[in-house]
């Protein structure tokens, strides 16, 4: 159970499932963990007001009844899972180095792929930051997972749902 303040909120059975089922990639870049640590305060500000709201629903009589008390209750259970769940991401963090200069393609790489004549420009990133139309992929993909180590001038090939797809690497950033 958390605590906070005066009273107990329930930590859902549910919510640990959930978040038990999510594969554990601790890889962020210092970017998102600073957005993190401003998310929490952010949130940490909110729950006196959220938890002074709860109180003074409360007082409208009974629990099982009242909408208000009700909604401020999850409010206040939604901002309290929030901070858990951004203070365990931060606790686990392994920061990102972009500047890993070893002719390598590293988690945090930006990378220039050629295939059939066509460039593809990708940065590779942990699975919480990766969003394939922005051009960001997960080191976990099946194309993360063939780039890393890989030198410039290499040939990459790997399986997808259509066949083998082969990248020549162009340039490590």
């Amino acid at each position: 159970m958390l605590q906070c303040r005066h009273m107990r909120v329930p930590v859902r059975q549910s919510e640990v499932l959930a978040q038990s089922k999510k594969v554990a990639d601790h890889h962020l870049t210092r970017g998102t963990m600073e957005r993190m640590r401003l998310e929490i305060l952010r949130l940490t500000k909110e729950r006196p007001a959220l938890s002074a709201e709860m109180q003074r629903t409360a007082e409208e009589g009974d629990f099982s009844e009242n909408a208000g008390y009700q909604a401020a209750k999850a409010a206040l259970r939604r901002v309290n899972s929030r901070i858990t769940f951004l203070d365990e991401q931060l606790r686990f963090a392994i920061p990102i180095d972009q500047d890993t200069d070893d002719g390598k393609v590293h988690v945090g790489s930006t990378v220039i792929l050629e295939s059939s004549g066509k460039t593809l420009e990708l940065e590779i990133l942990g699975s919480q930051e990766s969003s394939p139309g922005k051009g960001r992929i997960s080191h976990l993909s099946p194309l993360g997972q063939a780039l890393i180590g890989h030198s410039v001038g290499e040939a990459i090939e790997f399986e997808t749902p259509s066949g083998r797809v082969t990248y020549k690497l162009i340039n490590i950033q």
